[in-house]
């Protein structure tokens, strides 16, 4: 693996960065920072402007492929764009899950027709995606999904119940994995559709988060329905195109939220100096431990995307999982540790802390507070550490598979 970036790549990610500059002033000046973790509610409005900014100006979806309307864009230059996009402290993207997801999902897998009708809506950020994929009793385990579809005339008819489903109350429409042959056990009988949010047989019910915003959702589909047609790959094979989606989710944007990471690890840091801890062996062991970890997290995964220019294999993308997910989970543990006491009470909404060092204090202590609640979720969403574990003794060390309860 060879860190050095080749003259186009570093001119790629000189341009973005003067791009970000000069569009992040403005009308846009008061996006910066908006929605990141733990406060996705943050300037909605504004965030949807800038994404339809993005695609208007050709910096959305960059690595989509020149057809499909993207930049063409090399795995090393989406790894500058997401760095770029982190350090300019641009708002955090509404259109992840059609960019990130779906996008790649229907220019590997979907007709000429669902390309026509959805990457373009996607690209210009006018339409917004959610992932009906886990239910409440199929999250880690997504092959025991349970939400049916039957067909009726040239419909689908989509009943049942999905859970943790980000930004769902937001999205115009949802990639759904459901059970379209009801004899079919497991991973057979499982259909990819494309179903509209907005109808009455769907119902959306936020869930109120540790952190007391509502990223996450219940969806219920009660005979909600879709045109016959929005079937991405073959009818009963779902479970091939559900799992060339989780791969890509596990891409080139962990770069940026490496360069996220790198910021808050900055904030425990400060925070550390701020109260004394830093003279303690132990607390400074402890952040020395957390940098290297991350510098590693970086490099790792560095490695895993080389010579990769389309989704990430499974087993290097559970690796990499199985680390951020527990980096991060520690880190948010280790600032409740640094700040002491004071961690356990929080200021209130809209609390004026004034300026100086103290207003400064409880700015950081408030944000890492969020980083820990936030971070708790981290190993289990996106496939727990647990599955994790399972995929890489299983596909990388060769190991035995964990036996399965049959019912």
């Amino acid at each position: 693996m060879d860190l050095r970036e080749s003259p186009e790549d570093a001119a790629f990610r000189k341009e973005a960065r003067a791009w970000l500059e000069a569009n992040l002033s403005g009308e846009f000046a008061e996006a910066r920072g908006l929605g990141r973790m733990g406060n996705e509610h943050q300037g909605r409005e504004i965030r949807q402007s800038w994404e339809r900014h993005l695609g208007a100006s050709g910096w959305s979806c960059v690595g989509w492929p020149a057809s499909a309307g993207g930049r063409g864009a090399s795995i090393a230059q989406q790894v500058a764009w997401n760095e770029e996009y982190v350090r300019a402290d641009a708002p955090a993207r509404v259109g992840v899950m059609g960019e990130g997801l779906l996008g790649p999902t229907l220019i590997a897998h979907g007709t000429e027709a669902h390309k026509q009708r959805f990457l373009e809506p996607i690209r210009l950020g006018t339409e917004l995606w959610c992932q009906g994929y886990s239910e409440p009793n199929a999250g880690s385990d997504l092959a025991n999904v349970q939400t049916s579809a039957v067909l009726d005339g040239d419909q689908w008819v989509v009943t049942g119940q999905k859970v943790w489903t980000s930004y769902a109350q937001w999205a115009d429409w949802c990639f759904v994995l459901a059970r379209t042959d009801p004899e079919g056990r497991r991973h057979a009988g499982l259909s990819y559709l494309l179903v509209p949010m907005d109808q009455a047989g769907v119902e959306v019910r936020p869930i109120r988060q540790l952190t007391g915003t509502s990223e996450f959702s219940e969806v219920f589909f009660d005979g909600a329905r879709t045109d016959a047609q929005l079937v991405v790959g073959q009818v009963n094979d779902g479970w091939r195109v559900a799992l060339a989606t989780l791969a890509f989710e596990r891409g080139v944007g962990l770069l940026g939220d490496v360069v996220h990471f790198s910021r808050q690890l900055d904030r425990l840091i400060a925070l550390a100096r701020g109260n004394g801890k830093t003279g303690d062996p132990r607390f400074r062991q402890k952040l020395s431990t957390a940098w290297a970890g991350l510098f590693v997290l970086r490099c790792n995964t560095l490695r895993s995307l080389t010579g990769v220019e389309g989704p990430a294999a499974s087993p290097q993308a559970s690796i990499s999982k199985l680390f951020w997910a527990s980096w991060h989970r520690a880190m948010g543990e280790l600032a409740m540790e640094v700040a002491g006491a004071p961690a356990m009470l929080a200021a209130g909404p809209g609390e004026d802390t004034g300026e100086g060092a103290g207003a400064r204090f409880t700015h950081d202590l408030a944000e890492l507070q969020r980083v820990f609640l936030f971070s708790r979720a981290d190993t289990i969403y996106g496939g727990s550490n647990e599955i994790q574990r399972n995929i890489i003794g299983e596909r990388v060390l060769g190991l035995p598979p964990e036996p399965k309860v049959v019912t």
